[in-house]
């Protein structure tokens, strides 16, 4: 399915992958007005999606984001508080790119008004889908599992110090995703060969903290790549298919362990 903001793949798992930065469309209205640095889109998860090219054969459903994270920011609440209170972040309607570049122009930057049409054109309708997958989801099997896909560069230093280890993953601390589910999935991460850790520099954002409630048999975690894991050195954003044929089989077995950690739980409460 597509829709206004997103594309939708339903499937037969009890899991739903959002990636909620891939998107690279920016309208009309907006493009114009961004310096000429914004058009290159540096901050996008390039070709995150692409990543998880088993998720179909693992049955899972999909949401894929359409516009740009300059346009909204899906991972970021609708009230737009700080979800790291103290270090410095990106907003839900960002003005600056993650290196602290204005994304606008002198003068062109929206006012409250854009700011909360933007919300109910593009934020709202990739949180609806989000929740009534999970719904159904959890109406089918008794849970639902939420996977939010995400990447960023190795090295941004004014959002964390020194490099980001290859596979962060984030429950919120453990707020958004049964412990003995986590521990198994980061279990796989740590013995990949990949640098790893869970709760680190990014704990989940807004879809991952929102929406996995474990006491109600939702469970989410968020995984930031390294971009160093599966992007080409360059200018231009490219999958490197040695380092793709590296990561896949690692995401793969992370997912799925996801999944048979969660059906061994219900299977025996």
């Amino acid at each position: 399915m597509t829709a206004p903001g997103f594309t939708f793949r339903q499937g037969t798992a009890p899991l739903l992958i959002s990636f909620p930065h891939v998107g690279i469309q920016v309208p009309g209205d907006i493009a114009p007005r961004l310096v000429p640095e914004a058009h290159a889109l540096v901050d996008t998860d390039w070709h995150v999606d692409a990543l998880y090219d088993s998720a179909d054969a693992i049955g899972a459903s999909i949401l894929v984001a359409g516009y740009s994270r300059y346009v909204v920011d899906l991972n970021r609440p609708a009230d737009d508080a700080n979800l790291y209170p103290g270090q410095a972040g990106t907003g839900l309607i960002p003005e600056v790119m993650f290196d602290g570049t204005p994304l606008y122009l002198p003068g062109q930057g929206p006012d409250d008004a854009e700011k909360a049409a933007r919300v109910a054109t593009y934020w709202q309708p990739y949180h609806a889908q989000l929740s009534a997958e999970l719904d159904r989801l959890k109406a089918q099997h008794g849970y639902a599992l939420l996977w939010d896909a995400h990447s960023i560069a190795a090295e941004v230093p004014r959002l964390f110090d020194g490099r980001l280890p290859d596979l962060n993953l984030g429950s919120n601390a453990g707020a958004s995703c049964a412990g003995n589910f986590a521990d198994a999935v980061f279990g796989v991460a740590q013995a990949s060969g990949y640098s790893a850790v869970l709760n680190g520099r990014f704990k989940g954002g807004h879809i991952t903290r929102h929406y996995g409630r474990p006491a109600v048999h939702v469970h989410a975690l968020q995984l930031e790549l390294s971009q160093d894991t599966h992007l080409a050195p360059g200018l231009v954003p490219a999958l490197d298919g040695n380092r793709c044929g590296r990561l896949r089989p690692v995401l793969r077995s992370m997912i799925e362990t996801f999944l048979s950690s969660a059906a061994q739980h219900y299977a025996s409460a």
